[in-house]
């Protein structure tokens, strides 16, 4: 259990409300990989506003299942923000892509989603 990812600062958000906790590692399932997919077809289409988009809507979650990726995510944030087409961002959108997928299974597995 937590071995991709830490829920200290989740249930301290639950105030140690486990129901709330697993309601929390439920959205991620929901809501992150999602919107890591997303993340990768912008970035492959150097769709720089879809790329912010998505990189920036997944920094909180990211942040708060201390995934250890967030520098990495925002650097993907930044070349879509800031339209970095001269710069590659692919190592650091391959470490996010790879985060969010251990995390995934191991939340699946964790809570028996």
């Amino acid at each position: 259990m937590e071995q991709h990812y830490k829920l200290y600062r989740v249930r301290e958000l639950a105030d140690n409300d486990e129901d709330f906790v697993a309601a929390l590692a439920a959205a991620f399932l929901e809501e992150v990989p999602v919107d890591a997919e997303r993340l990768k077809i912008a970035v492959a289409e150097q769709d720089f506003y879809n790329t912010y988009q998505a990189a920036h809507k997944m920094k909180p979650t990211i942040d708060l299942f201390e995934l250890g990726v967030l520098q990495d995510l925002i650097t993907v944030q930044d070349w879509g923000k800031l339209e970095k087409a001269g710069e590659d961002c692919s190592k650091e959108l391959q470490l996010v892509l790879t985060a969010v997928e251990n995390v995934t299974a191991e939340i699946k597995q964790d809570f028996n989603l």
